[in-house]
């Protein structure tokens, strides 16, 4: 029985998923060709790790379960949270401030139409 669809998840990405969802919402229901020449075009500091991510998940379904290139589109994405990272900031009489240093978890679905 051939696989419907392929994923690809990408764990611990330094930028925080409010960033990663603006990027990821240009991109959801595009064919994979199309989603890559949009990415490629988008200025945020998001968009080369969801570049890396469609690009894998495309090739799982490729390689994986021998789906047809041109078919592909992406069904599924979405960035939820990840650990966050507790730093410090020094402050003035001895204080300090905390600063939450946020992750993401992406996920990319990619389906044959």
């Amino acid at each position: 029985m051939k696989a419907t669809q392929a994923k690809a998840i990408a764990t611990s990405i330094r930028v925080t998923p409010r960033k990663v969802r603006l990027v990821i919402d240009l991109v959801r229901g595009k064919s994979v060709k199309e989603a890559l020449g949009i990415l490629n075009n988008v200025n945020k500091s998001a968009s080369s790790p969801v570049i890396k991510l469609v690009k894998s998940a495309a090739a799982n379904a490729i390689n994986n379960h021998e789906m047809e290139e041109s078919k592909l589109y992406i069904a599924e994405i979405y960035a939820n949270d990840g650990p966050r990272l507790k730093r410090f900031l020094p402050r003035a009489k001895g204080s300090a401030s905390s600063i939450l240093k946020r992750t993401s978890h992406l996920t990319c679905v990619v389906k044959e139409k």
